[in-house]
């Protein structure tokens, strides 16, 4: 068996099987691919240990870090988890070999004031002001990601139970409640501004668009955050996924039952939600050293 077909077989597997989401699916793909080139030379099947641990020394001489290192890692175990699955391999050779020790990493997060004054640069009077803004409220007030963003469809917004449907990782659907504010913010996009636009058949439904009508890309999204935190005279290095990280901070911060949290967020597993409870620490003992006559 060539690599070219196990590629296949294993993009088959994790999209339509697994039901992965495209960014996971493009991400895994990505990891084993680049495997592959590196291996060409061997059959996917005749893969051993020493084979996959020289390739963690060949991008240890990029000094890819531990995190990466770590996804990697995981790409492949996934890979051959596959094959074992799919009865092309009894043996796994990625047993044995131990993920790089990754840390705790503190995201980076916003305080009120500052998404406050992210939203209020945002000149309204701009073409596309008054969706800039109902973005940025989106992704602060939902907590959702940037895959999610643009995906949300008029038909997900129910306005009279104050929720949004939202398809997250892994096509999982959940519910998320619509603040007031939020909801203000998008009946005035969608019936003063969204209802002029000449919209594209295939996206009649999608609830953000560009100027040409069409969905909105994730690049875009960047590109509108990036904009708005450097108008706002904001320091720190804001991405779409700061909001997210802001939005489950304030709920921690603010006594929010944990398990609460992690649904709201829509993650698998709660230990991927306890970050925020560090991030509540992390405040606490920057306050001590701001305070404490001893620091």
């Amino acid at each position: 068996m060539d690599w070219k077909k196990t590629l296949n077989n294993y993009y088959n597997y994790i999209s339509i099987e697994r039901n992965l989401s495209t960014n996971s699916v493009e991400s895994y793909m990505r990891d084993i691919t680049q495997f592959s080139k590196f291996n060409k030379k061997i059959n996917p099947l005749k893969i051993n240990r020493e084979n996959i641990l020289k390739y963690i020394d060949y991008i240890n001489s990029y000094e890819i870090s531990p995190r990466s290192q770590a996804r990697i890692l995981s790409s492949i175990r996934s890979f051959y988890n596959f094959l074992i699955f799919d009865n092309k391999l009894e043996n796994d050779p990625c047993e044995h070999i131990h993920t790089p020790k990754i840390g705790l990493k503190i995201p980076t997060t916003l305080t009120i004031e500052e998404v406050d004054k992210i939203i209020n640069s945002i000149d309204l009077s701009e073409h596309q002001g008054e969706r800039n803004r109902a973005i940025i409220e989106c992704l602060y007030s939902c907590g959702i990601r940037v895959s999610e963003l643009i995906q949300i469809k008029i038909s997900d917004l129910l306005f009279d139970e104050n929720i949004i449907k939202v398809i997250g990782k892994g096509n999982q659907q959940r519910i998320v409640p619509l603040s007031n504010t939020l909801k203000k913010y998008l009946k005035h996009y969608i019936n003063f501004i969204r209802s002029k636009q000449k919209i594209k058949t295939n996206d009649s439904d999608t609830l953000f668009l560009n100027r040409n009508g069409n969905k909105l890309s994730r690049v875009m999204i960047f590109t509108i955050v990036k904009r708005f935190t450097q108008a706002a005279g904001i320091q720190k290095q804001v991405s779409p996924h700061t909001f997210r990280h802001s939005f489950a901070t304030h709920l921690v911060e603010g006594g929010a039952d944990l398990r609460v949290v992690q649904e709201m967020l829509g993650h698998a597993n709660i230990t991927t939600t306890e970050i925020y409870t560090h991030l509540n620490t992390d405040y606490l003992r920057q306050e001590i050293i701001n305070y404490h006559p001893r620091s």
